[in-house]
């Protein structure tokens, strides 16, 4: 039986080995645990697998040789999970109150400052005297010591960070059995005086894997083995399909299938998925779907050629080949975002647009990002567009709100760098002015590859765009066929968004006749229409992708045989003329 229960091994998630090695160490005793916080820790064993919730792990498994635990957040105070230690510090707080005349022993103090000096008093004396190993857990951390410099924190702040710091670096702290444990959901809500000190670690939960989601749903499957009957896909399949979910998201999404006792289809699961990532990030991440593949993009036939070659390295399983990600750019009005949208729709990943993660609280930005970039490495395969890309990135000497944007703009440029990421979190930075964007993204390494894409010129071009915009229109029983020529030659409505707007009022038209679109409907919308023209804006764009593209392919016939010198020369010109 001995034997037995030493081959019993446990093995624990990489987070739990890092906090092992550092402490270890003899110089760390302090650690900072933040990101998927909320989730399950997995404990296996060689025939089994446990979840726990991340502060019954701390107590039940890391630290369940200590002699003493104690918990402490702001909404309980002081708090021990086992009676004999709560004996303990009773006794020991009895026995300060007899020799300073204070009244603690009647009800443990719940504000910090004075419980982290009742509690500073406590650890010295088990500590030193009684040579006691302790854990200190402190529970949503950034209440406790919130980010904020030091002349605008307040005094009860400073004090709690006071404790900490001292705490850090003493001997008495680091050469004992003592560990103090900080949980956050997010690390930029704490001081960041705090997280510098070099006797501080800072760890982060990642969201669990594939290997990990399938454990638990076949963990949670054995249990249940009537939902694996409902299930379209099998466990497999939907731990693959399941990335960016927690453990927790994913208990929750089979216990629904298993209450419904319905079938549950890959549709249903993309809609689940979507609804809890979306939540997850808080409204930082939006899902962009589309029906049309790039077969359904019209004209830009060389940078559709491009992007198919680019999906189908993806789907035979070669994403180190794939840039890390693309700068398209182009004339308003050309289809950027829809491109986009068709490319992933053809590869079979999500794709998601970065929303506005600044505010006007302090820190509150950075943590919102780094939210949403943990999720992406989670959600991985996943497709990141980021439109009106000049005005969103902002620039590396963006010192406005207390240097909020330079510090934004370094965190976005050092991920979008991390050749771990490459083929798996596709960046598109999309822009009709490339030529305000920093060179930090449109550098290689980062937007490696540069699309510009520009408005139909041959008349193969024109009807190509003119019979997708009928197709989105809804516009199915209206055939190419039935235009001349001359119709397309002389069409001035040049823009995929101008075309698609000019069909929208021959449908108004015909509505209001109380007749069905017809041809006719359509060319006297088209030649009644007259786009809002801004030439030189317009030149500038055209120009400024010209400038941009890493391919001559790429390119209309114009614009191919002139040179670099040439083309910088126009754009100077013509930002003259606009500004």
């Amino acid at each position: 039986m001995a034997s037995e229960k030493v081959k019993q091994k446990k093995t624990y998630p990489g987070w739990v080995y890092l906090l092992r090695d550092k402490y270890y160490t003899h110089r760390v005793s302090q650690f900072v645990l933040h990101g998927n916080i909320h989730d399950y820790v997995p404990v296996s064993t060689n025939d089994s697998t446990e979840y726990h919730k991340l502060e019954d792990f701390l107590y039940k498994d890391l630290f369940k040789k200590r002699d003493i635990i104690v918990f402490f957040d702001r909404a309980r105070g002081i708090n021990f999970r086992d009676s004999e230690m709560r004996k303990d510090f009773q006794f020991a707080v009895e026995a300060y109150d007899r020799k300073n005349g204070t009244t603690f022993a009647a009800g443990w103090p719940a504000d910090p400052v004075r419980a982290f000096a009742l509690l500073d008093v406590y650890l010295r004396i088990r500590l030193q005297s009684d040579k006691k190993s302790m854990a200190l857990i402190i529970d949503y951390a950034e209440t406790v010591i919130p980010d904020s410099s030091a002349a605008n924190a307040a005094a009860a702040d400073r004090n709690i960070l006071v404790f900490l710091q001292k705490w850090a670096t003493e001997d008495l702290f680091i050469n004992s059995d003592m560990t103090i444990v900080l949980v956050a959901e997010n690390a930029m809500y704490i001081n960041q005086q705090y997280l510098r000190n070099p006797h501080n670690q800072e760890i982060v939960i990642p969201y669990p894997n594939a290997t990990q989601r399938l454990g638990y749903i076949s963990h949670y499957l054995a249990n249940k083995t009537a939902t694996q009957t409902y299930l379209e896909m099998t466990p497999e399949v939907l731990g693959q399909n399941t990335a960016g979910l927690a453990l927790v998201n994913l208990e929750i999404l089979l216990a629904e299938i298993n209450h419904k006792q319905e079938k549950f289809t890959f549709d249903q699961l993309n809609r689940q998925k979507k609804v809890i990532i979306e939540g997850e990030a808080g409204g930082l991440l939006e899902f962009v779907e589309t029906k049309y593949s790039l077969k359904d993009v019209a004209g830009h036939k060389y940078a559709r050629k491009h992007l198919m070659e680019a999906a189908q390295a993806i789907r035979n399983g070669r994403p180190e080949v794939m840039p890390m990600g693309y700068l398209v750019s182009g004339p308003v009005g050309t289809g950027k975002t829809f491109l986009i949208k068709c490319f992933s729709s053809d590869i079979g990943v999500p794709m998601v647009m970065l929303k506005n993660f600044r505010s006007k609280w302090v820190g509150e930005s950075e943590g919102n990002l780094e939210k949403v970039l943990h999720l992406l490495k989670a959600m991985s395969p996943v497709a990141v567009m980021i439109d009106e890309a000049d005005a969103y990135l902002g620039t590396r000497n963006d010192s406005g709100g207390s240097g909020v944007g330079s510090r934004i703009f370094s965190m976005l440029a050092t991920f979008m760098s991390d050749t771990e990421n490459r083929g798996k979190i596709i960046w598109f930075l999309v822009t009709a002015r490339p030529d305000l964007m920093p060179v930090d993204f449109k550098r290689q390494g980062r937007a490696e590859e540069h699309i510009g894409l520009f408005y139909p010129e041959s008349l193969e071009e024109k009807k190509e765009l003119f019979e997708v915009c009928l197709k989105k229109t809804g516009l199915k029983n209206i055939k190419i066929s039935d235009f001349q020529d001359d119709f397309f030659q002389t069409l001035t409505v040049t823009s995929g968004a101008d075309m698609e707007a000019a069909l929208t009022r021959a449908k108004f038209k015909a509505a209001a006749r109380g007749i069905e679109t017809d041809p006719i409907v359509i060319m006297e919308a088209c030649d009644d229409f007259l786009p809002p023209t801004y030439p030189d804006e317009i030149e500038l764009m055209n120009y400024a992708a010209v400038l941009e593209c890493t391919s001559r392919s790429l390119l209309p016939e114009k614009y191919k045989n002139m040179t670099r010198d040439e083309i910088v020369e126009k754009v100077n010109e013509l930002k003259l003329r606009v500004s």
